[in-house]
């Protein structure tokens, strides 16, 4: 899942500067650390000095979701429900940090965990959380249009949906996963090819072979689809055909 969050920590950075005000010169050189940060570990290393130095300090939730955002894009998914866990302990209504541990926890269940239940049941509650957060979630920068800001709820409320989607897929609740699918598909204004091939594979799960190969040319009509994304989706067709075959 392409994590929408990259979009809502740039606003947070942008935040940064308008929602709170530093209570010193420090505590401000340190936050600008954090801005200024190029790369993921420089993002994580600014983000643990200024918490070190100032525990207190009014930042402390959007940095920690910055930290958890950073260490996903370095695909450190422990380091970043760490981070995330962190926030939520803060404020446990937060709902990029409630996106960002269950996300983290959907991608890294398997059918045969050990403890699979444990941890589908707790994304499915932060992933549920966030969706009934997210209508009243305080902008991350002031200075951002209303009109802008719905729409951004509108893509995390989509993110929750695809989360959900992989849970309930994890679970074989093959009918719940298309449905979470395809409000996530529908609640984005670009809606994410690794979700649309979620939902094929879905399909194909549940035996409805035809409507997931329309959902995969779909994906392969697309135009600027990841690698990554294009492979899955032709990995994709080509199961559904090997099944459709041996019906």
């Amino acid at each position: 899942m392409k994590m929408k969050l990259i979009v809502i920590g740039l606003l947070a950075v942008a935040g940064l500067a308008t929602a709170q005000k530093p209570k010193s010169q420090k505590e401000l050189e340190a936050v600008q650390a954090v801005i200024s940060a190029q790369t993921p570990d420089a993002k994580i290393a600014a983000v643990d000095n200024l918490l070190s130095k100032f525990k207190d300090t009014e930042f402390k939730v959007l940095v920690l979701v910055m930290a958890g955002e950073a260490a996903r894009q370095k695909n450190d998914s422990a380091r970043a429900i760490i981070y995330g866990n962190r926030a939520l302990e803060a404020d446990p209504k937060n709902a990029h940090a409630l996106l960002l541990v269950s996300g983290q926890l959907a991608q890294g269940t398997k059918e045969f965990d050990l403890d699979k239940d444990e941890k589908v049941k707790r994304a499915t509650k932060l992933a549920s959380d966030a969706l009934a957060a997210i209508p009243s979630a305080p902008k991350t920068n002031p200075q951002i249009p209303d009109e802008q800001w719905e729409n951004i709820k509108k893509e995390m409320s989509s993110q929750a949906h695809e989360t959900l989607g992989m849970l309930a897929s994890v679970d074989k609740k093959f009918d719940a996963a298309i449905s979470e699918f395809k409000m996530a598909i529908e609640g984005s204004s670009t809606p994410e090819p690794s979700a649309m091939v979620r939902l094929a594979a879905t399909y194909t799960n549940a035996k409805r072979y035809d409507e997931a190969n329309a959902i995969v040319d779909k994906v392969l009509a697309l135009a600027n689809v990841p690698e990554s994304v294009k492979k899955f989706a032709q990995e994709e067709k080509q199961r559904v055909a090997k099944l459709k075959g041996g019906q």
